[in-house]
């Protein structure tokens, strides 16, 4: 059986009323999630890890000492294990997160909250790197459109590429109500690689 931890990442106002509303899966689905996996979690004995994100108190987002800049309460008033407090986007980084994890033997961390493809994305790659297991829950994230030099993308592409991406190397997606399915059966989650997902994409377009 692993090991888990679940780290529930940048879960604060400012992706909910702030300057940098979350718009896919819809931020109301998320957040219930994102409530449903704390709540599972604690229920089965998996530790919640709540991460919070500050800049300095003149940025435009994550504004130290502003309300957007809090917990939302779907986070905030719910029981936790371990608290990190961050600057950067992967949750590792200049934080006690990954002795905290080794001194408890976890060896697979499930992350939710946001974004999709910036501290999820870099905290996913961090835990891969330094050796752990990863799980990531595609319902209980979420992902904002961007445009600049480069082009343009939408927070469904956004959030769809990168979850096609973590499955075919970085981690198992699930949706929130198939990993506590997990958690409930002790059915390890669906895991694939760079070879087979890149063989079924060419099958598929062979076949169209």
């Amino acid at each position: 059986m692993s090991r888990r931890a679940l780290i529930v990442i940048d879960v604060q106002n400012e992706y909910v009323t702030g300057n940098l509303p979350i718009e896919y899966p819809d931020v109301n689905e998320s957040l219930a999630n994102i409530g449903l996996a704390i709540d599972a979690a604690n229920a089965h004995g998996v530790p919640v890890v709540v991460v919070q994100n500050f800049a300095p108190s003149t940025s435009p987002l994550f504004a130290r000492g502003s309300a957007a800049a809090e917990l939302h309460d779907v986070v905030a008033n719910r029981p936790r294990a371990h608290y990190v407090e961050k600057s950067m986007p992967s949750a590792f980084t200049g934080t006690d997160l990954a002795g905290w994890l080794a001194a408890r033997e976890i060896d697979t961390i499930v992350v939710a909250g946001y974004m999709t493809h910036n501290c999820d994305d870099s905290t996913v790659k961090h835990a891969v790197h330094a050796g752990l297991s990863v799980e990531f829950l595609s319902d209980a994230t979420g992902a904002v459109p961007y445009e600049n030099r480069a082009g343009r993308a939408s927070a469904e592409e956004i959030h769809r590429v990168f979850s096609v991406v973590m499955q075919s190397r970085f981690a198992a997606v699930l949706t929130t109500a198939e990993w506590i399915a997990a958690l409930d059966t002790g059915a390890a989650p669906v895991r694939e690689n760079i070879f087979t997902s890149n063989q079924k994409a060419r099958a598929g377009a062979a076949a169209r």
